[in-house]
């Protein structure tokens, strides 16, 4: 065996983990049919092979035409279904596709595998609040070592885009507003994954986080000195200190010129002044978009070249790359473009050591999904990210002679994990007041009511002013819900996609503090919530 494999890497270059990347990368492109080079180019999904709850490898080798492909996602799959799941496909792509290339395995990890019964860390915002790197870093293990096991090698973040428009509902996936910060936590965050093989994935590239109005795939206005100055800051910053494989364009434009389709921003700025190396993943459908949203093409076969001369690499939830091979064929898009991207995309795989160390570690599956460690870290950087905002009179830390509390408000009794976690079920976390219960037991009489939820325009009061009247302090829970990720949206107002029109707290809950305050009794108000609201009242 030992000499088989010697005689394979010696006439098969790309076989050789000894070599370098990028000769590893021009030996297999020679070896390469146009189809397989576009094949890599191209995304699937676990969903479409999944029968019975088994990976249908006929299906995939019917699908597939026996090709291997660039990525495959599975976001709505438990840990332990991806575990099982990665190892059948990478087999079926060593031993079934004639060259024998893997494919990477991704998914989203802005604060955690969003795969079910991963460990979810806080979101991002929250991690941005603790202005503590080493968390971050330490955090990048963790999670790295639940991604192994998973055999994911991809995870699409870090966010680094600015929180400069509030209205947006993707800002509790940014660190918050200031590029340095931005740019200081996600180099942490790349750096750590890097440590571990995993490839990270900086978005939205460039200038996502302050669309017109607030609307997610509305066009940001600025100019180049804006972009140059705050935009592209952490960008630059995470390219050139971190140096990742990978990164996500923006389905957005920039004053009015889709990313997606831009020279100047995927080739110009990130390659030829950066000197970016790895590849670009498309955001979820941008090139399709160039045709259906932006109209800047044609048709889809246009949206594709457009695409790809600009410097995009790989598409995933729109299927515009299936046009390039007709396109090549008929001499309308030189073959260049088609072996830069799926050269980059290959030399990923190489540099991350995916071709070498292909399959999951499902033998250390229960070891190291969930540990204790990850849970008090993730805890550690939930207590590192609270801010006090206001403290009047002292009265905090609050009295031990306290006899009575009315714990109030829609987020008293309900998880507030964020949006790309798996799950906004209470029971795989603690409430603030099952948190408070926890703390002081039997000694304290604890009056609970939700007072009004976070949409509800008619609530009823009543209950919440009279525990308020007999409790010798109130606290109040107040901010959003988030959505969850492909799986629970329900009475969300924060999260991809959950814009809104105002700064000011959803539904009534100002109104419930009023009501609360006016009983003359001592009020604390807290806000647990994926992005900062307007509180000129609660304020003061």
């Amino acid at each position: 065996m030992l000499f088989t494999f010697s005689a394979a890497a010696f006439s098969q270059p790309y076989k050789n983990s000894k070599l370098p990347a990028e000769i590893r990368v021009k030996d297999i492109l020679k070896r390469m049919t146009l189809q397989e080079k576009i094949a890599q180019m191209r995304s699937l999904s676990f969903g479409s092979f999944i029968t019975k709850g088994e990976l249908d490898t006929a299906r995939l080798a019917r699908v597939t035409k026996n090709l291997s492909y660039g990525t495959i996602e599975g976001i709505k799959l438990t840990a332990r279904q991806i575990s099982d799941y990665s190892y059948i496909l990478q087999k079926f792509m060593k031993e079934k596709t004639r060259l024998g290339i893997p494919v990477i395995v991704t998914t989203e990890a802005i604060h955690g595998s969003v795969q079910d019964n991963s460990t979810i860390f806080p979101q991002a915002i929250a991690q941005g609040s603790t202005f503590n790197t080493g968390l971050i870093k330490e955090m990048t293990r963790l999670i790295a070592q639940e991604l192994k096991v998973q055999g994911v090698k991809q995870v699409l973040s870090p966010d680094l885009d600015l929180a400069r428009e509030l209205r947006w509902g993707r800002v509790e996936e940014t660190y918050g507003e200031d590029p340095y910060l931005t740019g200081s936590m996600g180099t942490a965050f790349v750096a750590g994954f890097n440590n571990y093989n995993i490839i990270s994935t900086p978005k939205h590239f460039a200038a996502h986080g302050s669309p017109a109005g607030g609307l997610n795939l509305a066009s940001v206005a600025g100019g180049e000195r804006e972009l140059r100055s705050i935009y592209l800051k952490p960008f630059e910053m995470v390219i050139k200190d971190a140096k990742p494989l990978s990164i996500m364009n923006a389905y957005s434009s920039y004053d009015r010129i889709p990313i997606a389709g831009s020279k100047y921003f995927l080739t110009d700025i990130l390659r030829s002044e950066w000197g970016f190396k790895g590849y670009v993943y498309s955001d979820w459908g941008s090139v399709g978009m160039l045709y259906d949203f932006h109209h800047t093409a044609k048709d889809e076969a246009d949206a594709a070249m457009q695409a790809v001369k600009a410097g995009l690499d790989f598409e995933i939830s729109s299927d515009t790359f299936a046009k390039l091979d007709s396109l090549v064929k008929n001499k309308i898009l030189d073959v260049s473009y088609i072996d830069k991207a799926a050269g980059r995309i290959l030399y990923a795989k190489f540099a991350s050591g995916l071709f070498d160390n292909s399959y999951p570690e499902r033998e250390e599956y229960s070891k190291l999904m969930h540990t204790p460690e990850a849970v008090k870290l993730a805890k550690q950087i939930a207590d590192e990210s609270v801010i006090l905002l206001k403290n009047e009179n002292n009265l905090l830390p609050l009295s031990k002679n306290i006899k009575s509390i009315a714990v109030v408000g829609p987020n008293a009794d309900q998880v507030q994990f964020g949006d790309y976690s798996w799950t906004k079920d209470n029971k795989y976390g603690v409430t603030p007041l099952q948190g408070i219960k926890n703390i002081i037991g039997d000694k304290v009489q604890i009056y609970f009511t939700k007072g009004c939820d976070i949409l509800n325009l008619n609530p009823d009061f009543t209950e919440a002013i009279n525990n308020t009247k007999k409790s010798d302090l109130t606290i109040v829970f107040l901010g959003s819900t988030s959505a969850s990720l492909a799986r629970d949206y329900k009475n969300s107002v924060s999260g991809e996609g959950f814009d809104l029109s105002d700064l000011n707290l959803p539904g009534k809950q100002e109104e419930l503090v009023e009501k609360l305050y006016a009983t003359g009794k001592p009020v604390v108000v807290v806000l647990v919530s994926g992005k900062p609201f307007s509180i000129p009242w609660i304020k003061e």
